[in-house]
């Protein structure tokens, strides 16, 4: 569906009248000016979105991101959200570079996903590799396709889901395994609807160990049972023992290298390390930056 052609005019009018909801709930238009609205819509037999935006309320920017919550395909104009500029899913969904992310997803719904598995963990070979960030933008793409997501923090070293989203300072993934917090922690990121992300928590002093406890395969099959898709943002596979914790309990990693960083030696080592702990690789993407 090639959201950006459609406008306000190619709406079936029981569709467009709940535009004007849409505005007032995200705050685009105020009650009064929704009045106004109403008004040029009757005088002139307009629909509300043309109205709203002769009278000059709101721009074409406004409809279409309306329009792609009424599809149930959210995503944020530059600016909203107060997320990570880097979050390309969310902010320019249409974009090449997420025409890739929504390739790797229908890969890993053929290959992993669609043959009965909710987990997997995404790793890069070696820190820096982009995995995190790749991982958030993955995530956002399996919620809108109306899978319900979740999104979970399990870098316990050096964690950036909180900073990728805007999420305020609180208790995560370390937090629960620990037993010092409930599951409530976990933040539905009403932006983007069917996304939910756990963040990494206190930075524990020993991560392997929390990540090893039978805690977190009972934490992990609740996840299961509860969402569609989850995602680990798993800490560098060089590091080793914080990994293979992680994904002997998940069961697949996603790989995530450097173009011109990571090496082909490095990758095969740790592909190498993974299989034998009896770990599958899913597949393996190159990011650029």
């Amino acid at each position: 569906m090639n959201h950006p052609a459609m406008t306000p005019a190619a709406l079936p009018p029981a569709v467009d009248s709940s535009i004007g909801g849409l505005l007032l709930a995200s705050g685009k238009l105020s009650p009064e000016n929704a009045e106004r609205v109403l008004r040029m819509q009757q005088e002139l037999g307009i629909r509300f979105g043309e109205a709203a935006q002769r009278l000059g309320l709101i721009s074409e920017a406004d409809i279409q991101q309306v329009l792609a919550r009424q599809f149930d395909y959210p995503y944020l104009t530059p600016g909203d959200g107060g997320m990570s500029p880097q979050l390309v899913a969310a902010y320019h969904p249409f974009s090449p570079q997420v025409e890739v992310l929504r390739a790797v997803r229908s890969q890993l719904m053929l290959r992993w996903f669609g043959r009965g598995r909710k987990a997997l963990a995404v790793a890069g070979v070696e820190p820096g590799d982009g995995a995190s960030l790749f991982a958030a933008n993955l995530a956002v793409v399996f919620s809108q396709l109306g899978e319900q997501t979740l999104l979970v923090d399990a870098n316990l070293r050096t964690p950036r889901q909180q900073d990728i989203f805007g999420l305020k300072q609180r208790a995560g993934l370390s937090d629960v395994l620990a037993g010092r917090a409930e599951l409530s922690v976990v933040e539905k990121i009403d932006e983007l609807v069917d996304l939910s992300v756990l963040v990494s928590g206190t930075l524990p002093p020993n991560p392997q160990e929390l990540l090893a406890r039978a805690a977190f395969a009972g934490l992990n099959l609740n996840f299961e049972s509860r969402y569609d898709v989850v995602l680990y943002d798993a800490p560098a596979c060089v590091l080793g023992s914080d990994t293979l914790a992680l994904a002997s309990r998940v069961g697949g990693v996603l790989l995530v290298a450097r173009k011109n960083r990571t090496s082909l030696g490095a990758i095969s080592a740790c592909v190498d390390q993974l299989q034998h702990a009896g770990i599958a690789v899913v597949g393996s993407v190159m990011v650029e930056h």
